[in-house]
């Protein structure tokens, strides 16, 4: 659970933002910004003044979110003509999160505050959520070490003449007894996903909504990602790409699993993918710029001969190599084209150089690091092999 010191550390530099900005508290309806400055996701509305002690009204369920917040004044969600008593006179600009708020929620609240400028705060807070402190680092250490023992047990039940979906099956099946929550929250509309997917060649080129570099059948047009029916071919890869979510937090990996042999080109291809990797991992140092990073990779795809498969099939290509991971999935920085922001200490980013060569399947590597002084620090330890079986 959310300790009070780091609750009122992440409160603090909120509020240091607030006042840079001029902006006289910011208002939180979005489930997962309220549990990460407050620590309970019950259906609540936080505020946070830019100066003075915030406050969480809750209305479903009161009971727990007493029980599980870290913000001292904790109350029932007051009624509508009692909510605007709750704000002081002097307070004029309320910032709100247009990223992810609905409209019918805005215009909500702009009814209940009459006489405010309603501002959009969502980059300040994102900005804020990407750096991890040390107790953050730790909630993804451990998902690593979680999910990594998960990938250990691949060897024992990957057969020949699976489907994807019975892979996938027994992978979320284990996950979940190591206590795996599941929830893989991810903030940009369009976008889900359900933990993980795991493909083989009869899928992996197949293209998709999902912003990444593989997007898999899935069961049907209504779920078009992930695991299918398809049958898992010999001598070609199989991905194995999920999220591991614990206490909220998450991190994502990817390994790969042959029965039989491999494709000479696609082991040549998962080598340039452990290259890229290295070389992004030795450069997430604070000051690097994530577009020059991600061109870089783009370059060191080139040089191999690869770009056209480099982040998705031909004519299909996700424009990032690496994204930012902690209580969502798609979390600040990227690394991508655009994305001219420098790194920052502290910030979490999971690395996936993949390779996708349609009709015989899809290669590479993911892990997540933590941007440190001298570079990027691995959060799990598993080997990156390709495990043949």
């Amino acid at each position: 659970m959310l300790t009070r010191e780091e609750s009122r550390h992440r409160i603090a530099r909120l509020q240091e933002a607030l006042r840079e900005k001029d902006i006289d508290g910011a208002l939180f309806i979005y489930p997962i910004d309220v549990y990460y400055f407050s620590g309970t996701r019950q259906n609540s509305t936080l505020w946070v003044p830019a100066a003075g002690e915030p406050r969480l009204w809750v209305r479903k369920s009161f009971a727990r979110g007493k029980q599980e917040s870290c913000i001292e004044d904790t109350r029932p969600f007051p009624s509508s003509k009692e909510f605007p008593g709750e704000f002081e006179e002097g307070v004029r600009t309320v910032g709100f999160t247009f990223d992810v708020a609905p409209v019918q929620q805005y215009n909500y609240y702009l009814k209940l505050l009459p006489g405010r400028d309603f501002v959009d705060v969502s980059a300040i807070n994102r900005e804020i959520r990407s750096v991890k402190s040390e107790w953050e680092l730790e909630q993804i250490r451990y998902c690593g070490q979680q999910l990594s023992g998960v990938f250990r047990e691949v060897p024992g039940f990957l057969r020949a003449g699976m489907r994807e979906i019975d892979l996938a099956a027994e992978f979320e099946c284990r996950l979940r007894k190591a206590g795996g929550e599941g929830y893989v929250r991810m903030r940009a509309f369009n976008q889900e996903l359900f933990q993980g997917l795991a493909v083989s060649s009869a899928t992996a080129g197949d293209t998709g909504f999902f912003d990444g570099a593989v997007t898999g059948q899935g069961m049907s047009s209504a779920s078009p990602h992930g695991a299918s029916a398809a049958l898992i071919p010999d001598n070609a890869p199989i991905l194995i790409d999920y999220t591991g979510v614990f206490n909220g937090y998450i991190i994502d990996m990817t390994r790969f699993f042959v029965i039989g042999t491999l494709d000479p080109e696609l082991e040549r291809a998962f080598q340039t993918a452990l290259a890229i990797q290295e070389y992004l991992a030795q450069n997430l140092k604070p000051g690097a710029i994530c577009e020059e990073l991600f061109l870089k990779a783009a370059e060191m795809a080139q040089q191999a001969g690869l770009s056209d498969h480099f982040m998705g099939a031909p004519g299909e290509n996700a424009r990032f190599v690496g994204h930012g991971v902690g209580l969502e999935l798609d979390e600040f920085p990227v690394l991508a084209q655009g994305f001219k922001v420098a790194l920052k200490a502290g910030q979490t980013l999971a690395i996936e150089p993949k390779f996708v060569f349609p009709g015989k399947g899809v290669i590479g590597i993911e892990n997540t690091f933590a941007v440190t002084e001298r570079g990027g620090v691995r959060l799990s330890d598993l080997p990156d092999d390709i495990v043949y079986l």
